[in-house]
């Protein structure tokens, strides 16, 4: 086969679930780290990828969420926020949906207003500097209970900067229902926010059911067990509801456990509506660009069928009309002069 690296790094792209505190480069959380010696992550960016190595998904929330602790004042938030823009450019990424979780920087002592005006100033910076569009998905930490969802809820209505478009809801889906969330996310909408939750990354196709049932989800954030209901996945397709596919995250996480036997070739010839991303891809030792090839390999694509897989996500995503024109026709201009070579 041929060697489709070269293509897809400069293939521009847009990435729909990727989480702000997740990702921390290396060099930044070491940084954080040397900030805040109290923490027990490590301040070797070497030993990072050891600290980065899960057991499980309980492991994975555990390690994450000792990241999370890291930041700590409105100076670190900025930091992580333009840092994470500055690899999403070396990735020619254009565009970006950050999920990020408020809830744990406020409940820590950062001032919300504060934050805002952290994460405001970095998203504009980004753009201007790096040519990066960034937009933020505020989601709820499933983990803290309906306290979280009503800060996060809170947060996103009365406050609602600039670059907010979703409302999203994270954490393990073990142990926490879907349907509990349902008056936050219908104050969210009802505040002009897209319906974006996780479901079905590790539990089975009824918690995608209560996404789109209690939820009105129009994307899901994984929904790798859809492939288990044949009545879900039709019903996807019909509907058009993108699915949030993050390949690596879901083995390092152990949510699936061989990336050959991973479903996505099976949402795919169900005819839904796939997008390719990163999740948290330093802790997952990724990129987005290896994710694509990841699904060059999975899928036997070639480069028409990456170009049309980086269009899935602008298409799917919450960009205005004019800026989803503007980067397919870049993805559409950049894939004919590379294979006119």
């Amino acid at each position: 086969m041929t060697d489709l690296h070269p293509f897809i790094a400069g293939l521009p792209k847009a990435e729909l679930h990727v989480h702000h505190v997740g990702s921390a480069s290396p060099r930044i959380v070491a940084e954080l780290a040397a900030r805040h010696p109290d923490s027990k992550v490590p301040t070797d960016p070497e030993a990072l990828a050891d600290y980065f190595t899960f057991t499980d998904f309980a492991h994975f929330i555990e390690v994450y969420l000792s990241v999370v602790d890291l930041i700590r004042t409105p100076e670190d938030v900025r930091l992580l926020t333009f840092e994470v823009a500055r690899d999403m450019a070396r990735q020619n990424i254009r565009y970006a949906e950050l999920t990020i979780t408020p809830f744990s920087s406020t409940r820590r002592g950062i001032e919300e207003k504060a934050f805002m005006a952290a994460i405001e100033d970095a998203r504009k910076a980004a753009e201007a500097e790096l040519g990066v569009v960034l937009r933020w998905c505020f989601d709820i930490p499933g983990e803290a209970g309906l306290e979280a969802a009503e800060e996060t809820a809170r947060l996103a209505v009365d406050l609602h900067p600039e670059g907010l478009v979703s409302f999203g809801l994270g954490g393990p889906e073990i142990g926490v229902p879907r349907p509990q969330f349902k008056p936050y996310f219908d104050r969210a909408i009802a505040a002009g926010l897209h319906s974006v939750p996780h479901a079905g990354e590790t539990t089975g196709p009824q918690t995608i059911w209560d996404a789109l049932n209690e939820l009105r989800a129009e994307r899901i954030g994984h929904g790798t067990s859809a492939t288990q209901d044949p009545k879900l996945l039709a019903h996807l397709a019909e509907h058009r509801i993108p699915l949030e596919v993050c390949p690596t995250s879901n083995i390092a996480t152990r949510a699936v456990t061989d990336l050959d036997e991973h479903p996505i070739k099976e949402m795919v010839a169900a005819g839904v509506l796939v997008t390719i991303n990163s999740d948290d891809p330093p802790m997952f030792g990724s990129d987005l660009n290896n994710e694509y090839a990841v699904a060059a390999r999975l899928l036997r694509l070639d480069e028409r069928g990456l170009a049309d897989l980086a269009k899935n996500a602008v298409a799917a995503s919450f960009l205005d009309l004019a800026g989803k024109a503007r980067i397919a026709a870049e993805i559409d201009t950049y894939t004919t002069a590379w294979l006119a070579r």
